[in-house]
């Protein structure tokens, strides 16, 4: 087996885990933002604020794999 299908099976499996981790990461930040709305309605802003910017933070990790594996990709 040579580098090349490695790469070919590797590269496909890393962006779904990427995705998968995400997503998981993303749903549960989410809900426990919600959560603690409707505990502290008053607190909403600086929830939502910190909800969005740990987002963001965690989106970034997708595209960083994602444009690893086209860098990867055009490698092949």
């Amino acid at each position: 087996m040579d580098y090349k299908s490695i790469l070919a099976l590797g590269l496909p499996l890393s962006i779904g885990l990427a995705g998968l981790g995400s997503a998981l990461a993303l749903g549960w930040a989410v809900g426990r933002a919600m959560e603690a709305i409707g505990r502290q309605p008053e607190a909403a802003n600086k929830i939502t604020t910190a909800m969005a910017i740990g987002c963001a933070f965690i989106e970034a990790i997708t595209i960083y794999a994602l444009i690893f594996a086209f860098s990867c990709l055009g490698k092949m």
